[in-house]
């Protein structure tokens, strides 16, 4: 009988540029096969600000993560659509703040469910560090996976990191947003951030993505990703280029990314 991890590797199409394996590569690691580096160089051939976006965006989840557990007192991360592991991931920042802190990881690539063992090896003695093998489409699934780790009745960051542009339709976004919010209790928060369509260049990155048969990134406005926060209280400074949300340089610079972490009242 095969193991579950040769299953998982079977599943890898190494020939097929991937989402997750392409970010991995942007941001410096060595989790991505040929095809995804093909796909992530023709992208930076235009718009070579990608990989300071990829950089960003993981400084932007250690503040928020930091902000949530210090400042908020949260100790319940959702994570979906996580991606591959690199370096300061959610649990190991929020257990850097309060060790009891609880974190499930949520993502369907099979790359990702191979790393997830070693992943979940540094989580500390007090808290509870696990996976949820699902696709973002299916928060039903998600919220009763998570529930079993996680206690609903009380605040839990949910975490939509720079992965809502992968799907094309806005209104199916808005829904996956608030099925998974209507879930969570009073005191909760959302943290979501994705690449804007806000420079010439930033489009032609994302039509370059889909020419060298990556999966389509949708770029959307500012305005467009305000719409996911709707009912809930924005956290100041508000959506912003994630580098400009709570900078812990003074001189740091808006890209085509914004963020923002709301609070659910």
């Amino acid at each position: 009988m095969a193991s579950p991890d040769h299953d998982v590797l079977a599943k890898l199409e190494p020939d097929v540029p991937h989402a997750a394996r392409i970010w991995n590569y942007w941001m410096g690691g060595k989790d991505n096969f040929h095809a995804d580096r093909t796909a992530a160089d023709a992208v930076a051939e235009v718009y070579p600000e990608i990989v300071l976006m990829a950089q960003q965006s993981r400084q932007f989840l250690i503040r928020v993560v930091r902000h949530l557990a210090a400042e908020a007192g949260i100790r319940q991360f959702l994570d979906i659509g996580t991606g591959l592991p690199t370096m300061q991931n959610t649990h190991e920042v929020a257990q850097q703040v309060a060790p009891e802190a609880r974190i499930v990881y949520v993502d369907n690539d099979p790359m990702v469910l191979v790393h997830a063992r070693a992943l979940l090896s540094s989580t500390t003695a007090e808290g509870v560090t696990t996976y949820v093998p699902a696709d973002y489409h299916d928060p039903e699934t998600i919220v009763a996976e998570a529930s079993r780790t996680l206690d609903l009745d009380k605040p839990i960051a949910v975490m939509f990191m720079g992965v809502m542009g992968y799907e094309p339709d806005l209104d199916v976004v808005r829904s996956l947003v608030s099925r998974v919010m209507d879930a969570t209790a009073s005191g909760s928060h959302l943290v979501l951030w994705d690449g804007t369509d806000t420079s010439p260049s930033v489009v032609a990155g994302a039509n370059r993505l889909a020419q060298s048969g990556g999966v389509p990134y949708i770029l959307r406005s500012p305005e467009q990703l305000a719409s996911c926060f709707e009912g809930l209280t924005m956290v100041a400074p508000g959506l912003v280029p994630i580098p400009l949300w709570r900078p812990d340089e003074p001189d740091a610079e808006a890209i085509d990314a914004y963020g923002a972490v709301a609070r659910k009242p």
